[in-house]
């Protein structure tokens, strides 16, 4: 029967460690390569808003104004 592993370093027997856990002047810890923010494909960025989005939102304000403007003429003929 196998013990399982701790895939964390013990403290007390790691090179480059302090007592406190610490890492000490001068050295520095390992980079992490998955950090940064340059992963994946590169895609530029676009600028403002695609057509079909767009002409939606300003085709729904056209009708709310044509609505209301129906319903003033509406409420001024009677």
């Amino acid at each position: 029967m196998t013990t399982p592993s701790n895939p964390d370093p013990d403290p007390r027997t790691a090179t480059g460690l302090e007592p406190g856990g610490g890492v000490p002047p001068g050295d520095t810890p390992p980079a992490e390569s998955g950090t940064s923010t340059g992963t994946g494909p590169y895609r530029p960025l676009r600028r403002g808003w695609a057509g079909g989005p767009l002409f939606i939102v300003l085709a729904l304000a056209v009708v709310v104004a044509l609505f209301f403007l129906a319903y003033g003429i509406v409420l001024a003929t009677r």
